[in-house]
């Protein structure tokens, strides 16, 4: 609007700028260097507040207790705080500019280049470090498309311990075959990585919540996990072309 009002008014001037010296073209020219110190005091005043909102948000995420990654459509990690280094223990000392892949595998298969709904969930999945050790992982993370590059921004928390407590006395979870799906399950799974819950699933489906809860037990039970976060997983490792 500001910027409207500077055009007009320095047009009006122009428009006026044959007359004598008036006070009506005294008053648009004025107008008019209005308009534009108007404009160009609301850009500066924008950057500024542009720049505000980005260094705080660089705090917050640097600061943060929680890993946190950003990775680039080449699958390279873009951006690491501290707490994702001393997650992973990169030899280096640096994660940015590593592949993802070498750290969280399943996270690369999450980048999307095709069109269509984009992640934004949760999955547990298997974390390995630089120096060999391995540790079970919760990992909440949202694909994006920046520009026409897809990307990918993840949070990540070291569950091992909590992950050993709620499995003890159960079998492990390991890499699974790839075991047939009906055409039910999956679309419950597609929808599932998402980031649906099973009320959203079942409007888009048009079926009931509770056809929902036993698609997901069967999908449970063919795939030999026991949370929707393993499954995300499965969904990610073997379902990767119905996504």
């Amino acid at each position: 609007m500001v910027a409207c009002l500077g055009l007009c008014c320095a047009v009006l001037s122009a428009l006026f700028s044959s007359l004598s010296l008036s006070f009506i073209r005294l008053t648009f020219e004025s107008l008019a260097l209005a308009g534009c110190g108007l404009f160009v005091g609301e850009l500066l005043r924008n950057r500024r507040l542009s720049l505000e909102a980005q260094e705080r948000l660089r705090i917050l995420v640097e600061t943060s207790p929680a890993a946190i990654v950003t990775v680039d459509e080449h699958g390279f990690i873009e951006l690491a705080n501290r707490a994702a280094n001393e997650l992973v223990v990169p030899r280096d000392g640096r994660l940015i500019g590593s592949p993802i892949a070498a750290f969280f595998p399943e996270l690369h298969h999450a980048l999307r280049w095709e069109e269509g709904p984009q992640f934004r969930t949760s999955m547990q999945c298997r974390g390995h470090r630089d120096n060999g050790e391995s540790f079970m992982a919760e990992v909440w993370f949202s694909t994006y498309k920046e520009g026409t590059s897809p990307k990918l921004a993840a949070i990540i928390a070291d569950v091992s311990e909590e992950a050993a407590a709620a499995s003890s006395g159960a079998p492990a979870v390991t890499g699974q075959e790839r075991v047939a799906l009906g055409s039910r399950e999956t679309e419950v799974l597609r929808l599932l990585v998402q980031g649906l819950a099973n009320k959203e699933i079942a409007a888009r489906m048009e079926i009931s919540e509770s056809t929902v809860k036993n698609t997901l037990q069967q999908l449970f039970a063919k795939t030999g996990v026991r949370t929707r976060a393993q499954l995300v997983r499965v969904a990610l490792e073997h379902y990767r072309d119905f996504l």
